[in-house]
This record gives structure tokens, sequence and C-alpha cells, in this order.
């Protein structure tokens, strides 16, 4: 047997019935190179470059070793020479990278350039250019063949990559001796006696990690406790009014199934975080969560970040790529702002419900995707899809189940909970020894609306942070159209008299006015003297306010 003379169809053997691959007698496993090129990924976030590089390298040492000595038993080689050089065109058969014209098709003095590299490929496609070269397990076949059939320690490096922006991946092979000090630190790659020494620090830094968490979720839960006890989801859901703790309950049982969820509110309710919550107590914690905003992006680059592209499907679509529903797969895809999506990306979308599975942009086959979608909006889509611009079958898909998530001054009690909440957050961010709300502010928060919700807290509290100079927030520390806020009507107990809560409203803004009357009649809409009227039938005499040139003119 020549190297020229190995084909593909009498190296591979399928046994449909049995369910049995073989290459080269050996049995082999079909695995997608897509699969491989995200393992390798997962090594390098987790482990580092080092460690992943290590155990790919001594992972394809074992298998080339393997090779070489599969196919001593299986061909007559006609000297050893072809045996040792059928090293490049078996893996090439073996679909690890294929020859560019006139390649030799085998590792000589001068080394082997191959095209198309598989390692190479993924790299780039997973994480974009490289400063070294990638071709770690390749490397690694290449030696294990080499040394096996050569009978002596034969190292492989790659000297140009394609993932590095060079035109091919060119390797070379020396023995230990050959290559000298010119890769000494790199041949420990090659020693299973050193995966140790790489392993070690690695799994230490995830434990350190791990234990750090730990610290802060603990912080975490003993601020939550401290605050508003009994009050808080371990996630930092605030419910303790009846309308947040029923929305709470929805999302803890629909979590233990796996239907699509629809989640409406107005802007900064914290519908993210109520999509957080469902995730986390899903069947699919454990996998990842990625929240896309459908509002912040065009339709086009849309399309490619849900669904990935093909290279060259578009311009600067310079290398593959996975969209966010590949990157979640077996766990969770929030779509918020679904209400601004295209009524083109609503039919795309539509079939991944129906269908699930996806299609890259510029690319033909379907791809099949494990998640879950959950759908958030600010949006009435009733009334969008009378108008025609939501589709009435892509709703009905996405409001299996549907969470509305109650405005904050329709949960007045949860506002003190959450903003002190955010008060311990913020001041610990910034570094500010602030620990609470003097009375007056606090009833001050109480007594506006928040038209922004949540998010309008979360930034009324850092303001007062960044201002104030005492431990407490204050009153003035407050932003001015909180502290112009006046109470808001209750009829939660017994019916009162117009005539009555007439004085309170009045005497309220009187109040936050500091005593201005001529400001407080401008705010009611009422003349000064009317104004001064009121409060002397009501026994409020001019030596508790703060009467003004103005006042004294009008009465």
């Amino acid at each position: 047997m020549r190297v020229d003379e190995l084909k593909i169809s009498e190296l591979v053997e399928f046994d449909s019935e049995g369910g049995l691959v073989r290459f080269a007698n050996q049995r082999a496993l079909i695995f997608d190179a897509t699969a491989k090129g995200t393992l390798s990924k997962e090594l390098v976030d987790n482990f580092g470059a080092s460690t992943a590089r290590a155990v790919l390298t001594r992972f394809g040492y074992v298998q080339g070793w393997r090779m070489a000595a599969a196919t001593q038993e299986l061909f007559q080689w006609e000297s050893e020479a072809d045996w040792q050089e059928a090293c490049g065109r078996i893996h090439m058969l073996g679909g690890m990278y294929h020859m560019g014209a006139g390649t030799p098709g085998c590792l000589t003095k001068d080394g082997l350039s191959v095209v198309g590299s598989y390692e190479a490929e993924q790299y780039l496609a997973h994480s974009g250019k490289s400063d070294t070269p990638v071709c770690w397990t390749i490397s690694g076949i290449m030696s294990g063949y080499l040394s096996r059939s050569m009978d002596k320690e034969i190292y492989v490096f790659e000297e140009h990559c394609v993932a590095c922006g060079d035109t091919t991946c060119h390797f070379l092979a020396r023995t230990l001796e050959e290559w000298g000090d010119e890769r000494a630190e790199e041949l420990r790659f090659y020693h299973v006696e050193n995966l140790k020494e790489w392993l070690e620090p690695s799994l230490h830094r995830i434990t350190e990690d791990l234990k750090e968490t730990e610290r802060k979720l603990s912080a975490k839960r003993r601020t939550l406790a401290r605050v508003v006890p009994d009050a808080v989801d371990p996630i930092g859901v605030v419910a303790r009014s009846p309308a947040m703790r029923r929305v709470v309950d929805l999302a803890r049982r629909i979590a233990k199934v796996d239907s699509t969820v629809l989640i409406t509110g107005e802007s900064g309710t914290g519908k993210e975080l109520i999509s957080q919550l469902v995730h986390e107590k899903s069947s699919r914690a454990s996998r990842p969560f990625i929240a896309v905003n459908c509002g912040a992006i065009t339709e086009s680059l849309l399309e490619s970040e849900l669904f990935g592209h093909a290279r060259g499907s578009f311009t600067g679509a310079v290398q593959e790529r996975p969209g966010l529903f590949e990157a979640a797969n077996g766990g969770t895809v929030l779509l918020d702002e679904i209400g601004d999506v295209s009524p083109g990306m609503q039919v795309k979308l539509l079939r991944v419900l129906q269908e699930r599975e996806i299609r890259r942009v510029g690319e033909n086959k379907s791809r099949p995707v494990n998640v879950r979608v959950i759908a958030a909006t600010n949006r009435e889509l009733a009334a969008d899809i009378a108008e025609g611009r939501f589709r009435k079958d892509l709703y009905y898909r996405l409001n299996v189940v549907q969470v509305h998530v109650p405005a904050l001054r329709d949960r007045r009690e949860d506002i003190l909970p959450l903003a002190r909440i955010l008060l311990a957050d913020a001041a610990k961010r910034m570094k500010r020894p602030v620990t609470g709300f003097a009375p007056r502010a606090a009833d001050q928060l109480l007594r506006y609306d928040w038209p922004g919700n949540v998010r309008e807290l979360e930034n009324a509290i850092e303001r007062a942070i960044a201002l104030g100079n005492t431990n407490l927030v204050v009153y003035d520390d407050l932003p001015e159209e909180v502290r112009q806020a006046v109470p808001i009507p209750s009829v939660t107990g017994p019916v009162r008299e117009l005539e009555e809560i007439e004085k309170d409203y009045i005497l309220a803004v009187l109040d936050l006015n500091d005593g201005n009357q001529t400001r407080t009649a401008k705010q009611l809409g009422i003349g000064s003297a009317t104004l001064s009227r009121k409060l002397r039938s009501w026994g409020v005499g001019r030596d508790t306010r703060k009467a003004t040139g103005d006042d004294s003119a009008a009465d």
C-alpha cells in the first residue's frame, strides 16, 4: 500500500444494523465539529488556555498513536516511509482538514501546510482571531502518529495558523534534540505528568471563585434579611404587596412546566427579574439565561443576533457565527420588548416557536434548538393586533401563560422595601456610609407616583446618595419631582367627607411648600384669597405660615 492509494471508502465502515462505525478498522464516533469547538471554548473559558491546550494536545497524541497502530495492522505498507508519510492523508480523510492545491499530503522536512482546519475554523467562530496558533488537537494527533510509526518521540508544532490570520495552517515535526531550546516551554503540553501542573491552578481558581460567589450571596442574603425580612425572594424580587405576591407565586408555578410565557407591564417594573425567577426555579436553571432587547436592534441585525449567520452571508460576515438561540440551547431566551419587532421578524419568530428550529442567515439547513422562550413587552399587544402591527398567531404562541407585573404605584407596600434594598446596594457600590431614610424622605417616597417604576426609584436613590452628606437620605436629597409629590387619596378605610379630604390635601400641599400660600394656591389652581379664607376657617393662623408680600396683598 502506497500513500496515494489511500481511499476514504476503504477506511470507513458503517454497520447500519449494529450501530457501529469503524475508521481504519477501529470503532469510531461521529462528533459534530461545532460541538467539539464549543467544548474547546468551554475548556479555555473555565480552565484557562494553558490547561485547555494541555488536555487537547494530550488527547490528540493518544488518538494519533492509536491510529498509527491501527493502520500498521490494517495495511501492508510497501515501506515504513509510506506508513509514516500516510499521517497527513489519513487525518485529512478523517475530516481534520483538507489539502490545498499542489500540497504533497504528507509531513516532509519542510512541514505540512493544510487549509480548512476544523480546529482553526471553530476557534474563529467561537472566539474570533487568535494571537497564537490554536490547532492543538491536530498537532497532538500528528505527534502521536509519527512517534508510533517512527519509533521515537516526535513533536509537532504549528508555525502558522488560519485562526491568526494566516492563509494556511503549517505544521513542523522534529525530534526533541532537533527542537532544542526553541520550544522548551511548549513541549510540556505533551507530557501527561504536566497535566496536574496545569489543572491544579485552574481548579484552585474555580474553587476560589465559587467561594467568593458564595460569600457575595451570603452577604446579599444578610442585607436583604436586615432591610426587608420575609419580603424578598432569593433572587431579589420584593413581594410584600398582595399584588406582587400573586405574581411571584404564579412565576414559581409556571417555572415547573416548559410553556412559553408572556410578561407584560410598564417599563421599569421588573419584567426581566420575573423572567429570571421563572428560569431559576425551572429545570433549565443550570443552563444559560440570555436576554435580548428586540427594540434596540434593527431587523437585519436582530435576525443575525438571534439565529446566527453563515460566512459571507452579508457585508462584514467574515466568519460563521452561532446566534443567541444556539448559545442558550437547553436554557431560556428572553425576548424583551417583543412588541417592537417588525412584521417580517415576527414571521421568523413564529416559525421558531412552531418548529423548534432556527436557520442561520445565509444558510438553507435548519438547526434544532431546545430553548424556553419568555417574551416581555410594555405595549398593549391586543391593540397592536387590532391595528395590524402585531400578528395574532404569534401572540397566541407567546401568550400560553401571561404574567402581568403591576406598576409600582399599584403596590405601594413594596416601595420602601425596594428603596432600602436599592439604598444598600448603591451605598456599597458608591462606598458611601448611608444607612437609611429620614422619616420625611421615606414618607415622600410613598407619596410619589413613580411613572418610571423601579428604574426611576433606583435612579432617585442613587442621586440622593451621591448628593447627600449625612448617613441618612433626607428630604432635600430627593429629586425635585419627588419632593413636589402630594399625598394620594385612599379609600381603603371608612369613607370620609369630601371637605375633610380637601382640608388634609390643602394642608399637605401647604406643608410641602413650607407655608408659601402663593405657590400653594397656584399649584392648586385657586386664588390666594380663596386659599386664605379656607385656612382661616380651619383655624390655621398666619404665625404658623411663611407669608410673603404677595400673600399680604392677596388678603
